[in-house]
């Protein structure tokens, strides 16, 4: 709350004091000159008396004066019209008063809470803390003294000692004349005549309206005026004696003065009362006194001559001028220059030529004057008023006693002026009674005898009324209001509405706002200080008008502060009625006031919520703030309006975006630095660095290696895997360990990835910052000439200044969009880098479409930075942790530049996008060298190892250096044979270590080891397609090192990842079991009976790739035990050929191997046995890539074999004839399959998911069949027996079905060579453990190896009534041999 530093009755009691004139000699203002003041001048700081003066009233009763101060003014004789106090010359010298009373920089802050608010008072920008909005029930707590407002006080001095004389009233007219004479007259008593008739005649003569005098015997005192430094003191004395015997001893004075020389005394420090009322700028501190004197502004400004017409609103195209005449106070300005031309004494300040006695005289002459003549003054004219009075209304008492009887402590109903009478000009004579009775009211009042006035003001008042003189009606309320307010003991309660009546009569009756505001001031200081803070807000506010903003900004101001400071204080009044003084002090030209104001409003409104509010404020403290050249402030200012989310239209954003545009640009112009730019808004979190070059497109056939890039998004699960391969890359460089120090690689960084290092960078290759910006706003932006700002420190040295990188091409971000921007940095040099942030240049894009793809840029185009500040994850670890809030280290931006490294790009020539499964397709792999220094130590990983193989040196077959376009060029590496049907397979011994790969890792074969820079490589590359179908992610991680050892980059990876579409080609099944053919049908195992492995294959393909018919074209094995035999299949040399749906049998004999074959348990037996008649070529298994292949797919069990156990790995090597765009190929693949155990069926297939099924445990239903060999010519039928029995203690109900079914899900029925006659539905019961028997019959059609375990038996309890199919996935098949009758 904006508080007086006096007290309330100080103020009222100051406001109305005696006035004094004075007239000087010639040779008297000269001696006062000597300290660059006037007469009045120098008595100005000593007109307020230090002891306390008496009065006797009427009823001679002594009254006690205290603190009583006085006004003297020089004599100025030039007509004042009425309305002075309302004129333009006083308006801008008010204007200037305000002006030039500002806060104090660097003052204490004033911090007052209200509730949840921290409102601060300053002349600096207040930041309130965020906080909540509810401030309905808030307590007022004044942390510091409470502030002032040293302005509005200097105001309302300079206000009502500017208030003319009026003739309604006499408080300004003057009681007393000084008549001043300089003992060094020759005559001074003639020149005192001289000055007392020229007093006469001012009063008397008529010709001078002004100065206006309280009675018509005028005190007059005359004061003899001696300078120490030049005069006779003898002489003085003599005609001061002179004079007491003139005048008497009360009516003069002998006033001694400059008694200090230029040479006596010099360093002695004098103190300066006068500055304080003679200049400007002399508020030393809040709790000053009111710094500016008007009467001193006035004639500063007439010998200025400047203009100072009001300045502009800034929302207003045209400046509002003013002019006025200052011609009335032209005889002042003549009164102040009088004696300039004599010498003006020292140099020095104000009273050079005084000592502190000197001072002490001044002092004690005003006190003289006071109580030996102007008080004995007063009280004598008010007995003679009193006398007056009493006689012309043939009274026989006082007055006062009267009143005291008539009005004493009762109130009188006024008269309603609602509709008065056009009578407020009614003038009265000087010796009207009523005037008489107010002369004495305010007699009584200037001498602080204020029951008497109240009484007087009263009887005036009614008296006024009655003849409907409505101006001397207003000023008898608004005395007798104040007279009651200020009477000791507060007798009677202050009556504000007198007051109220009072200002409504000078503003509607009267039309004299002057006056009314000269009631509502005293009026409302009264109100605050009985703490009626609402209806002094309430009057205040009453008062503002358009005819001075100045008035109404200062008035809202002094109500707002009444908001704040009520019981329940009331924040948003008081942040509403501070923006609207802040508005008229703009529009009265006081730009500093109207800034502090709106600022000081912003404290209630920031953060809560109110954006439009907050737009306004900031945006008028943005051109407040540029006008009084604090562009910083400015630019702050604005940035809140375009960084927050504004809730503005576009056309209103576009504004607020141009005036910031502006004002930046001058504010730039004065800086050495860049300052930032608050658009577009940056996600640091969201920047993302990219190391090394960008990858290359493919060229031609080629396609590159797909590495890392900006436009990959990053996935936790991905990254996880790639570092998994790079940590097996690095154990496998290593001898299988991983050093402690191991960091997997990161190409790219961003905020998910592990920042909590510096990042490691080569130089010469590019370091790629993608950042992202957001547009806030409704409006398109354009960003140009992109660069990075960075610092760097080369090792061993100092870091150097911000730089920026290479201009990139411009950006135009449309409304509320999100884009970003790459920017590119090339370090040539080792060190530390640290990339500082964005620099920009940024302009507002105007829609307004040139042509097709073009826009037209707005030309204020500014230029700045933004720095990237990137904070880390938050850490959570410890307990201070969680209870604080902290951020790790984020080191995305600081690399360290390290010497140069190898750069290798990979590219692959005609690689596949989809194949069959097993499929074995021939690519090519270039590995280029594309940097300064030799790469070596190649490997690949991959999370599919079984998908490719680049071979090895020993078992890589002479390969062409570039790849042929041959369709029919076969991978294998095949061998001209001419063997008969039924012969023996071929044996060759091989190692499987020459093949597999135990750790996934697999070692390039390159020439050398070494690459050359700038040198390329190509090496076949072998793939097979998946065994199972769909689509396959597949990933190959390259390692490489450089040459040279002892850098901190240890390795370099490339990353590469395919899709493969995966379709289905053949399912093979095999199965062995133990041949129970007598000795003499085998004629090969003499001695021993052998092993039957039966494969199954079946074309499952649905012909979605073009493919027509597959090929059998070889059959191969792998065991350190067994091997395939021979084909005893009896098909003779028909081709093995399935079509779409078909499937094929194929049975071998297998026999163990010889002592020495198996004696290691290191090698293996690789069988290449049963070519086709058709095939001319056998095909090497034990070469790349079939043998790579197998033995990565199909490793040899390394345990020793148990009885039943197999361990017999079988090849099945296929063609397929393919149709594509009207040109047949020739697709090659191989199948594998694992037989572990006799009796036990494998599958090439990947075993699917099958759900569990409830089983029948009260049944086993088990089928045996003998295995046997018919010969037939033409037709062959053979009794089987079936044998069922219940292993349970469950009567079960049995139903057998000899249909055939298929033996995949997805295929119809496969008609075969061999079916069963007769019935081929059986119906049973079986009782708990029974054994039953049934005979069947089957029928067989062309010779053969057929297996009869095709029933589907099916059983259930008896008391159930659903039927399950009982399994018989672990019955050994039934298998008979049906051969031709010439066998």
């Amino acid at each position: 709350m904006a508080q007086c530093v006096q007290s309330v009755q100080e103020f009222v009691q100051d406001s109305f004091v005696p006035m004094v004139a004075v007239l000087c000699s010639e040779e008297a203002e000269r001696v006062t000159r000597k300290n660059k003041l006037g007469f009045a001048e120098l008595l100005r700081p000593f007109c307020r008396l230090t002891s306390e003066g008496h009065i006797r009233d009427p009823n001679n009763q002594m009254q006690v004066v205290k603190n009583l101060r006085i006004c003297v003014n020089n004599v100025v004789t030039s007509p004042t019209p009425a309305s002075a106090a309302s004129s333009p010359a006083l308006r801008r010298l008010l204007n200037d008063v305000v002006l030039s009373c500002q806060p104090q920089e660097g003052a204490a802050t004033n911090v007052i809470t209200a509730g949840d608010y921290d409102l601060s008072f300053s002349g600096k920008d207040p930041k309130p803390e965020p906080s909540s909005d509810d401030h309905k029930s808030a307590d007022l707590n004044v942390l510091t003294e409470p502030s002032t407002t040293p302005w509005f006080e200097a105001y309302r001095e300079n206000f009502l000692q500017s208030m003319p004389a009026s003739d309604h009233e006499f408080l300004n007219h003057y009681l007393a004349c000084l008549l001043v004479v300089s003992s060094t007259e020759a005559v001074p008593v003639e020149q005192f005549l001289k000055l007392s008739q020229e007093q006469h005649r001012v009063q008397h003569s008529g010709e001078y309206t002004n100065p206006k005098w309280f009675i018509p015997n005028t005190l007059k005192y005359y004061v003899l005026l001696h300078d120490m430094s030049e005069g006779d003191e003898q002489r003085a004395d003599s005609v001061y004696e002179d004079m007491k015997q003139r005048y008497g001893h009360q009516g003069c004075y002998l006033l001694k003065l400059n008694s200090r020389t230029s040479s006596a005394e010099e360093d002695e420090q004098i103190p300066d009362p006068w500055s304080q009322y003679l200049h400007r700028n002399t508020l030393q501190n809040q709790v000053g006194r009111p710094c500016v004197s008007l009467l001193h502004l006035l004639p500063c400004l007439l010998a200025d001559g400047a203009s100072t017409s009001l300045d502009s609103h800034p929302l207003q195209l045209d400046p509002a001028s003013s002019s006025g005449s200052l011609h009335a106070l032209t005889a002042a300005n003549a009164e102040l220059k009088k004696g300039s031309r004599e010498p003006e004494g020292p140099a020095g300040g104000h009273g050079a030529c005084l000592t502190l006695n000197d001072h002490d005289h001044i002092r004690q002459f005003i006190q003289e004057f006071t109580f030996r003549g102007l008080l004995p003054h007063v009280e004598k004219n008010i007995r003679q008023l009193n006398d007056q009075l009493v006689s012309r209304k043939g009274l026989s008492r006082s007055l006062f006693t009267a009143t005291k009887k008539w009005f004493g402590g009762g109130k009188v109903p006024e008269k309603s002026i609602s509709e008065p009478k056009s009578t407020c000009g009614l003038l009265y004579p000087p010796e009207a009674p009523e005037l008489q009775i107010r002369k004495m009211a305010d007699l009584c009042f200037l001498v602080q005898h204020y029951e008497l006035a109240y009484s007087c003001y009263h009887t005036a008042k009614k008296d006024f009324l009655s003849d409907q003189a409505m101006l001397y009606a207003a000023g008898a309320l608004e005395m007798a209001a104040v007279s009651a307010f200020l009477q000791p003991g507060a007798p009677r309660p202050y009556p504000a509405h007198y007051m109220d009546t009072a200002i409504q009569t000078y503003r509607d009756v009267c039309k004299n706002m002057v006056l009314a505001e000269r009631c509502a001031l005293l009026s409302a200081e009264i109100l605050k200080s009985q703490g009626k803070y609402s209806e002094a807000a309430t009057l205040l506010i009453k008062m503002t008008s358009e005819d001075s903003d100045l008035r109404s900004a200062l008035l809202l101001e002094q109500a707002a502060h009444c908001f704040i400071n009520m019981r329940n204080p009331m924040v948003r009044k008081f942040a509403f009625h501070m923006i609207l003084a802040g508005h008229r002090f703009s529009k009265a030209g006081q730009r500093r006031h109207a800034l502090r104001c709106y600022c000081q409003a912003m404290q209630v409104y920031k953060e809560r919520g109110w954006s439009l509010a907050e737009d306004h404020i900031n945006f008028t403290i943005g051109r407040q703030s540029f006008t009084l050249s604090q562009p910083e402030n400015a630019v702050t200012a604005f940035r809140h309006i375009l960084t927050n989310d504004s809730r503005q239209t576009a056309t209103q954003q576009g504004a607020f975006l141009r005036e910031y545009l502006y004002v930046y640009k001058v504010t730039a112009s004065t800086l050495y630095s860049l300052p930032e730019l608050p658009l577009p808004c940056i996600h640091s979190s969201a920047t993302r660095v990219y190391f090394g070059h960008e990858r290359r497109l493919a060229e031609g056939e080629k396609q590159a290696a797909t590495h890392v890039s900006l436009d990959q998004e990053y996935d936790q699960d991905t990254a996880a895997m790639w570092g998994h391969l790079e940590e097996q890359l690095v154990a496998a460089a290593n001898r299988g360990t991983v050093p402690a120090n191991f960091q997997p690689t990161q190409c790219c960084l961003n905020s998910q990835t592990d920042n909590l290092r510096h990042p490691l960078a080569v130089a010469e290759e590019p370091i790629i910052v993608e950042v992202t910006f957001r547009n806030p706003l409704k409006v398109p932006l354009a960003l140009s000439n992109l660069s990075l700002l960075w610092r760097f420190s080369a090792d061993g040295a100092s870091p150097s200044q911000d730089r920026t990188t290479d201009w990139s091409a411009a950006e135009v971000i449309t409304n509320e969009e999100t884009v970003s921007a790459r920017l590119r940095l090339l370090p040539h040099a080792t060190g530390q880098l640290h990339i500082v942030g964005v620099v920009y240049d940024l302009a507002a894009a105007v829609d307004v479409l040139l042509s097709p793809g073009q826009q037209m840029l707005d030309l204020m185009v500014v230029r700045g930075r933004q720095d990237l500040k990137i904070r880390g994850p938050r850490l959570n670890q410890t307990k201070e942790d969680k209870m604080l809030i902290r951020h790790g280290l984020d080191l995305r931006l600081d690399p360290i530049i390290t010497p140069p490294m190898p750069l290798m790009e990979v590219f692959f020539l005609q690689f596949p996008t989809a194949l069959l499964c097993g499929e074995i397709r021939k690519a090519y792999v270039e590995f280029c060298n594309v940097s300064g220094v030799a790469l070596c130590g190649l490997r690949v990983a991959s999370t599919h190892p079984d998908f490719f193989t680049f071979g090895s040196q020993t078992t890589t077959p002479v390969t062409p250096l570039s790849p042929t376009s041959a369709e029919n060029c076969s991978a294998y590496k095949t061998l001209a044979t001419a063997r008969e049907p039924g012969s023996v397979a071929s044996e060759m011994l091989v190692s499987a270590e020459d093949f597999s790969q135990p750790s996934g890792v697999m070692d390039i074969p390159m020439d050398g080891s070494t690459l050359q820079p700038g040198q390329s490589t190509q090496l076949p590359l072998w793939l097979r397609g998946p065994d199972q179908e769909g689509v396959h992610e597949i990933n190959f991680l390259f390692y490489y090192e450089s040459t040279e050892k002892g850098i901190r980059i240890s390795h370099r990876v490339l990353r590469h990842t395919v899709f493969i579409c995966a379709s289905r080609s053949l399912s093979v099944q095999a199965s062995a079991c133990r041949s129970s053919v007598p000795p003499h049908h085998s004629v090969e195992d003499r001695g021993g009976a052998g092993t039957l492995v039966f494969v199954d294959v079946e074309n499952i393909n649905t012909s979605e790739a073009g493919v027509r018919e597959f090929h059998i074209i070889q059959v191969s094995s792998s065991s350190q035990h067994w091997r395939l035999h021979r084909c005893i299949n009896p098909a003779k040399d028909k081709d093995c050929k399935l079509t779409s749906r078909e499937r094929a049998k194929l049975c071998f004999r297998a026999t163990r191997c010889k002592p020495h074959q198996g004696t290691s348990d290191t090698s293996s037996s690789l069988c290449a046995v049963g070519d086709l008649p058709a095939v001319s070529r056998q095909i090497i298994s034990s070469s790349t890539p079939c043998g790579d292949f197998f033995f990565r797919g199909c490793r040899p069990s390394e345990s020793h074999q148990k009885c039943n156990e197999l361990d017999l790995n079988i090849i099945v090597i296929w063609k397929a004839y393919v149709v594509e765009d009207n040109k047949q190929l020739i697709l090659e693949g191989q199948l594998h399959v694992a037989l572990q155990s006799i009796g036990k069926e494998a599958s090439s297939l990947t075993p699917k998911e099958v759900h569990a099924q409830l089983s029948l445990s009260a049944c086993v239903v088990g089928v045996k069949a003998s295995l046997c060999v018919v010969s037939v010519c033409s037709l062959c039928v053979v009794p089987v027996s079936l044998t069922l029995s219940n292993c349970s203690s469950a009567q079960v109900d049995v139903l057998i079905d000899l249909r055939h079914r298929s033996t995949s899900g997805e295929s119809l029925e496969v008609h075969s060579s061999f079916t069963w006659v007769g019935q081929t539905q059986y119906k049973l019961q079986l009782q708990p453990q029974q054994v039953l028997g049934l005979t069947l019959r089957a029928c067989f059609l062309q010779p053969g190896v057929y297996n009869l375990n095709t029933p589907r038996v099916f059983a259930k309890p008896a008391e159930q009534d659903a039927m399950c199919e009982t399994s018989q996935q672990t019955a050994s098949p039934a298998l008979i041999i049906i051969s031709s009758s010439s066998a």
